[in-house]
Parts: C-alpha cells; structure tokens; sequence
C-alpha cells in the first residue's frame, strides 16, 4: 500500500469502551452500514455519518493516527475498519478510510 498524505475518514466516537465494541459489532457482526452505525452510536460527528473530510497526520492524535493511515480504503456498505477500537484522551474510536492521496 502506497504511503498517503492524507486519507478522508470516518469514524464512530465513544466515550464508553462497551459501547465501541457494541458499534464493532453492528459493523462486523451484522454487516451494518458505517455512516448508519455512527449515526446511531456515535458521539462526535454522528449527523455526517462519521465524516472527518481529509486528514492529515498532524491534524489527528498520533493513536488515531497510526490506525487511519494503516487501513486499505472502503466504503460505507463494505467498510475496512480497526478490529478493536482505537483509545484516545477523545475516548474510544472505530475508523475507516474512504480514500487515500
């Protein structure tokens, strides 16, 4: 995979490690849309379904980071997201990247 500069994410924030993995589960489990589990779960950017735009590294903490800048990019209906939700001082976060530059 090609080294990005920037990636256009989304994500599901959650102040409650259980309430991650429970998103996780609608996502991976039950094959869930993305932008519809963030809508229901999250904590942060629910009404754009996650949407974070492009970013960069030095505009995310470094956890969240290192997951986004790993992942192969997806889509909503077929998301690539981090098996376990990424810890950071924001709470707990699941990730996908929609594309990659």
């Amino acid at each position: 995979m090609k080294k990005a500069a920037s990636v256009k994410a989304r994500h599901i924030l959650c102040e409650k490690h259980s309430r991650a993995l429970a998103a996780l589960g609608e996502i991976k489990e039950n094959k869930r849309p993305f932008d519809k589990v963030a809508h229901e779960y999250s904590e942060d950017k629910a009404r754009q379904g996650g949407s974070l735009g492009w970013i960069t590294r030095e505009k995310v903490v470094k956890e969240f980071a290192d997951v986004a800048f790993g992942l192969e990019k997806s889509s909503c209906s077929a998301p690539i997201t981090n098996d376990h939700p990424v810890k950071t001082a924001f709470g707990y976060h699941i990730i996908m990247v929609e594309d990659r530059r």
